[in-house]
């Protein structure tokens, strides 16, 4: 058997998605994978990827099968690799499919998530693959005073994140389901739409309205973060170490900075040459009142002027949005310990934050493809 052929076989579920696509690359560019089988039911030419990843996505060893997983006939047919269907030769199953978009209602968000996750479980026991590792979420935690640890009681403050903790349970009741969930921090990199790149849309706003930009709660609110390619790394990491990394574990996956709304605003400040301000306990406690309609206001104040951006650069059609939701202005704390994975299985961060240089690369990513206003300085 060559060297090539010795290299595990890998299947990504929801492979089109943003971290799917940085770990097609990161497969790809690093030669670790011998067959990569990309699953989603957004086909590639559709998904937005940029020329870097379509030339990964074209390479020999990757092959893209369109599914819909929710099925479960063709959830079946994702998995299988001979043509009579009776093998599934895999040695890693990554799955990165659920229900992400904004504003969707609960039952929507149980749907695209649970069974869906419940079933690729099952199936990657069902034909003995060595390891399966699920992409949860960590907006779980309501700890005020201290970094939240992975075994910390939990309180889920979003519906995303209540259908991954419901999926995080079930998986502990699969047989012979060789799984580690890792719970990511907020993940940014090239591609990204719902990470850091909002607060890139915000920055373009309000130089474009020349107005300051208002914030509401405080600059000590942590929002930790950590890079997608940390996060494939990550992923890979729990996937070959699986004599030191035991069924069944969960990892917080974030990088060291415990970055702050003030550090990302601090950021957006310099990059787009605007100026911020926090509002202020007071007004922030009236908003929170009523996030609903804060969520509302905020809405009108930032799309009409964020399509006026794109048409006057011709723009006319672009996945990114300003439009805000009551979860993602709520204030909440997201701070991770990331002690477990780093100390306990020799994992360290490569990108230890984020920096301007690093947002504006995500910045020229989308202006480059056509789906960000250039901004003029």
């Amino acid at each position: 058997m060559s060297k090539s052929n010795e290299r595990p076989r890998v299947l990504i579920l929801g492979g089109c998605g943003f971290i799917g696509r940085h770990l097609v690359s990161y497969l790809v560019n690093g030669e670790l994978a011998s067959h990569v089988r990309i699953v989603d039911k957004v086909p590639p030419p559709m998904a937005w990827l940029n020329q870097s990843q379509l030339e990964a996505f074209n390479n020999p060893i990757v092959e893209f099968k369109s599914a819909n997983l929710l099925n479960t006939v063709s959830r079946e047919n994702a998995f299988y690799t001979d043509e009579n269907n009776k093998a599934a030769n895999w040695d890693f199953v990554i799955n990165l499919a659920a229900e992400t978009k904004h504003n969707q209602t609960r039952a929507v968000y149980e749907q695209g998530t649970v069974p869906l996750s419940i079933g690729c479980a099952e199936l990657a026991a069902k034909h003995k693959v060595k390891r399966y590792v699920e992409l949860s979420d960590s907006h779980l935690y309501s700890g005020k005073k201290k970094p939240a640890q992975e075994g910390d009681a939990v309180e889920p403050y979003t519906l995303i994140a209540e259908c991954k903790l419901e999926v995080e349970k079930e998986l502990q009741k699969i047989d012979q389901l060789n799984y580690v969930v890792l719970r990511p921090a907020i993940i940014y990199g090239t591609g990204d739409r719902v990470g850091l790149t909002p607060w890139l849309i915000l920055g373009a706003i309000y130089r474009h309205l020349g107005e300051t930009l208002q914030l509401l709660w405080h600059n000590e609110v942590h929002n930790n973060t950590v890079h997608v390619i940390d996060v494939c790394r990550a992923i890979w990491h729990v996937c070959i170490n699986s004599n030191q990394v035991s069924s069944g574990q969960v990892f917080h996956v974030s990088d060291d900075a415990d970055t702050t709304l003030g550090d990302l605003a601090e950021i957006i400040a310099d990059l787009f040459e605007i100026k911020y301000k926090f509002v202020g306990k007071m007004l922030s406690t009236l908003a929170k009142l009523d996030l609903k309609a804060t969520a509302e206001d905020a809405n009108d104040k930032h799309l009409p002027p964020w399509a006026e951006i794109c048409q006057s650069n011709g723009i006319s059609n672009t996945p990114l949005s300003p439009y805000a939701t009551v979860e993602n202005i709520s204030g909440r704390n997201l701070w991770l310990d990331n002690f477990k994975l780093r100390d306990e299985t020799n994992f360290e961060i490569s990108v230890p934050k984020p920096t301007i240089r690093l947002l504006k690369e995500v910045l020229d990513d989308f202006v480059s493809m056509n789906l960000f206003p250039t901004i003029n300085k």
